[in-house]
């Protein structure tokens, strides 16, 4: 999925360096071959790995030390300095590990090492058999945590979809602009569940759960038993009443983006119905095609709600600059096939409509199971449900936030990937709290912005920077207290907040 480097930057680690220019949390970039290869010095210790998230490509060397880890500046991924481990989504790979000699006052760096593997969980004995509802970010990162931390029981995934595990975010990004090929998209080819004996059931709804039995019924008539259950059954898009015409789509699923494809390559002109981040990276993939967009949404201004007024105008600049019409403050009264009628009188021509205006979690089933629900699914702290061994993670469950005391909800990729991480760590017997500040990116064109926090409890917002250069930092605060940071241009800083978030403070 990310670019791969083409060879190696910097100097040539295998002839040496020397030691005293390596200061500690300092992180040094050279090469080994054509690869590149950063090094980082621990105490007595000098480690070396690979510079290149195994994500999308990004170079760890202007990524963020904390303890033995690193983490990628651009979507946040986690490795282990050690091991090379994918500690935390959204990458999965690990990256590679290099062993160092010192001679004296200079280290040479000399050859790739068998990686360690990973550590597996004691797994009680009475553990055999896992399901997960659901193929999506969640369910996807929780089947691999579990096959990575030693569960050899049967494991089911029942998806709706009817394909396999993919990139959501690339679907209204560079894939529907045309600039990513479909082999970017599946998270992992079939060899890995076949591989990995995981047992993958497409186009699959289950329809019952039976929690004392520990069964799962599905629509097509089969059962599928149980120790522990993980829901992870995401959102359903948001409709409006009369769109059923053949040019008016939303888009959740790879299938979406797909119908979406094929129709702006005969579009001339498209009506997006939602400001939101989905609706806006919609208008500029279609721009990119060179289709005509015009954007419909009640808000004063687009994000306005999640990124503030100032920040919120200058994205909409972003695409105006770019030919996007915009008709704000005003909503749809009717649809028809060929254009969209406004309640302020306005009339859009459309050959494509794609409606983006929110999504509603799946708790129907958890609800028919007895299972405790808010405007999510609600679980604890260690994302249990209010029965016992059963588990929900991703955009349907409702979490307990410490930070807070309350609880709280989700919709974005990365925070989906972790709980379904931590959710099958603890349905393995670990007792892991999920505790990482909601991240969630979002790309304009040439702009790219990195949100770290809670986007629905502030008050107030200040900005350090400039926008409109694209370098600008935006903080969030509730009562004072910074709760959430927005940084163009500014990566480090996203990656600082994101780690004060977890430990419980922002400075600022």
């Amino acid at each position: 999925m990310g670019s791969k480097p083409t060879g190696g930057t910097g100097p040539d680690l295998t002839r040496g360096f020397d030691l005293g220019g390596l200061r500690e949390g300092e992180i040094f970039e050279g090469h080994v071959g054509d690869e590149t290869v950063i090094v980082v010095r621990k105490g007595d210790d000098v480690l070396a790995v690979s510079g290149t998230c195994t994500h999308y490509g990004a170079p760890l060397s202007k990524g963020l030390l904390q303890g033995e880890t690193i983490r990628c500046p651009w979507h946040h991924a986690c490795f282990s300095l050690r091991t090379g481990e994918a500690l935390r989504a959204p990458a999965f790979d690990p990256i590679e590990c290099w062993s160092t000699t010192r001679r004296g006052n200079r280290v040479f760096v000399e050859e790739r090492v068998e990686r360690a593997r990973p550590v597996k969980t004691a797994i009680p004995e009475t553990l055999g058999e896992i399901v997960i509802i659901g193929g999506g970010a969640a369910g996807f990162a929780a089947a691999e945590m579990l096959r990575r931390r030693g569960f050899g029981g049967h494991l089911a995934m029942l998806s709706a979809d009817t394909d396999a595990p993919y990139d959501r975010p690339n679907l209204s990004k560079d894939y529907l602009a045309g600039d990513a090929p479909e082999e970017w998209i599946p998270l992992r080819s079939s060899d890995f569940y076949r591989q990995n004996e995981v047992d993958l059931n497409l186009g699959t709804t289950a329809i019952r759960i039976d929690s004392r039995a520990g069964v799962v019924s599905t629509v097509d008539g089969r059962s599928f038993h149980f120790d522990r259950l993980l829901l992870a059954p995401g959102a359903e898009p948001a409709t409006l009443p009369a769109t059923d015409h053949p040019n008016v789509f939303t888009l959740r699923s790879l299938a979406d983006s797909r119908a979406i494809i094929e129709r702006a390559k005969t579009a001339r002109s498209a009506v997006v119905l939602g400001a939101g981040f989905i609706g806006l990276e919609v208008a500029a993939a279609l721009r990119a095609r060179g289709i005509e967009v015009q954007v419909v949404a009640p808000d004063r201004q687009p994000l306005e709600k999640v990124l503030g007024l100032d920040l919120g105008r200058h994205v909409r600049s972003l695409h105006e600059r770019h030919g996007v019409v915009f008709h704000l403050e005003d909503v749809v009264s009717h649809i028809k096939e060929d254009h969209v009628t406004l309640a302020g009188g306005d009339v859009l021509d459309a050959d494509l409509i794609v409606v983006a205006i929110g999504v509603t979690p799946r708790t129907l089933l958890a609800k028919s199971a007895g299972i405790a629900t808010g405007e999510g699914i609600l679980v604890d702290e260690y994302l249990e449900t209010s029965v016992p061994g059963i588990f929900a993670a991703g955009d349907a469950a409702e979490w307990l936030e410490r930070a807070s005391g309350t609880h709280t909800r989700s919709e974005h990729w990365v925070v989906a990937q972790r709980q379904g991480q931590v959710a099958a760590c603890n349905m393995l017997g670990e007792r892991r709290v999920f505790a990482d500040a909601p991240f969630f990116w979002s790309a304009h064109y040439e702009t790219s912005i990195r949100f770290v926090g809670h986007s629905r409890h502030w008050d107030s917002t200040e900005i350090e920077g400039d926008l409109e250069a694209g370098e600008a930092v935006v903080r969030y605060r509730s009562e004072g207290k910074v709760v959430a940071v927005a940084a163009i241009g500014q990566d480090r800083e996203a990656l600082n907040a994101a780690v004060s978030l977890e430990q419980g403070f922002v400075a600022g």
